[in-house]
């Protein structure tokens, strides 16, 4: 591996002009993508009604995504360094376009599975593409606030795209969402081939192999590194999937205040990503991982596992929005600097399909593990939490170890 320079405290911050249009663009794809995946889980009420789908299934449908992603992200490692960036993005971005208005047709649990295993074949894709691009134009000094606007986009789709996605399922049906999102994703292809100047690609071009693989795989840090996304993506999904259905089946929260609940914890992780992004180019990943895993602790124990009266759905979400956001930008600043810039692609494509895999067996295994009784009840969700704290627990010593190992490899 090609040693890169460690975040310091006195490192320049400030992103240039020409990377700030990069990732501008970057965070726009990012958050058609994530608002593509994220829409459906608020929608899970809607859709069981109107499908028939029982609640404790409606983890399925965010597992079918996932594992779909999984499967393409490791299928794009092999080309993904091959291809000029820009052409792979607009291919992808208009396939995910075809995808979600596809949703919007579903007749029953089947078909929308189907729909949302064709939008995930792309999904997973665009996200390794769209970090590998930012790792690409911005040096490692300047990289968590980077990632901290491109990965914002999961929060701005908490803010303004699910409340108006839920508010455009009540006045039309849950189709409505899908066809908006459709296209929404459509003008993003249009910007991005208009606004985006592709990034150089000469230097990057590889051979990605199974042999590559293998090594890759069999290399001590990016093992680390995908162990460490895999706990983090397996233990959230194990919640993320049924946050909907419990604090409307659960909790009592009313249909219509859904919406507050994800523009609360939206809000709360778009200023946590953005103070967590320049804490990590000055302080380091690990004290940034801990605190987020901390924050992500106590909404899962005092809002799933034992929860508190007065614990309310909206401080809920808040918590654990934030506390999984800062997370994220912590452990995905820390894993950019394990390969190689020529294989930079491919690595990201590698660590995305665990990623995707992770959070489909999260999925899966909560849909196992839930029932729900005649009035929609989740049963069984504070075991959930509690498998969920568990594995949350070691996240903070992986980061650990690997940020130990990485800035050892620079000084030697």
């Amino acid at each position: 591996m090609v040693p890169l320079a460690a975040p310091t405290a006195t490192a320049t911050t400030a992103l240039s002009v020409s990377e700030r249009r990069i990732v501008g663009m970057l965070a726009l794809v990012q958050f058609v993508n994530v608002l593509d995946f994220m829409m459906v889980m608020p929608l899970g009420p809607d859709l069981a009604r109107d499908l028939g789908v029982e609640t404790s299934r409606l983890g399925l449908v965010g597992g079918s995504y996932t594992a779909a992603a999984a499967v393409s992200g490791l299928v794009s490692a092999f080309f993904i360094d091959r291809v000029p960036r820009k052409k792979a993005l607009i291919a992808i971005v208009f396939a995910l376009a075809l995808a979600t208005f596809a949703g919007a047709f579903a007749t029953g649990l089947r078909s929308l599975l189907l729909a949302r295993v064709f939008a995930g074949l792309f999904g997973g894709p665009a996200t390794a593409l769209a970090l590998a691009m930012v790792a690409d134009a911005v040096p490692v000094a300047r990289r968590g606030r980077a990632l901290g606007v491109v990965m914002g986009a999961f929060s701005i789709a908490s803010i303004v795209g699910v409340p108006v996605g839920l508010e455009l399922a009540r006045f039309g049906s849950w189709r409505t969402p899908f066809l908006g999102v459709g296209l929404l994703t459509l003008l993003t292809v249009v910007g991005v081939h208009r606004f985006m100047k592709d990034q150089p690609s000469t230097e990057r071009r590889g051979h990605f192999s199974l042999a590559k693989l293998w090594a890759q795989v069999r290399d001590t840090d990016s093992a680390l590194s995908l162990l460490l996304v895999a706990v983090i993506m397996f233990s959230s999904f194990l919640v993320v999937p049924n946050i909907a259905s419990y604090v409307q089946r659960n909790l009592g929260l009313p249909r219509e205040r859904v919406g507050l609940m994800y523009l609360s914890g939206g809000s709360a992780s778009l200023i946590a990503m953005q103070v967590a992004g320049r804490a990590v180019d000055r302080y380091g990943a690990r004290a940034i991982a801990t605190i987020g895993t901390f924050v992500a602790i106590l909404a899962l124990y005092f809002g799933f596992a034992n929860h508190l009266s007065w614990f309310h759905p909206v401080l809920i979400s808040t918590l654990f929005m934030a506390g999984t956001s800062v997370r994220a930008i912590a452990t995905n600043t820390l894993t950019s600097r394990v390969p190689q810039p020529n294989e930079r692609g491919a690595f990201m494509s590698v660590q995305s399909t665990m990623q995707h895999l992770a959070s489909a067996c999260g999925a899966f295994v909560s849909s196992k593990l839930l029932a729900s009784d005649g009035s929609g009840r989740l049963i069984g969700i504070d075991k959930v939490a509690v498998l969920a704290i568990a594995l949350s627990l070691a996240a903070p010593l992986l980061v650990v170890v690997l940020e130990r190992r990485i800035n050892r490899r620079q000084r030697s």
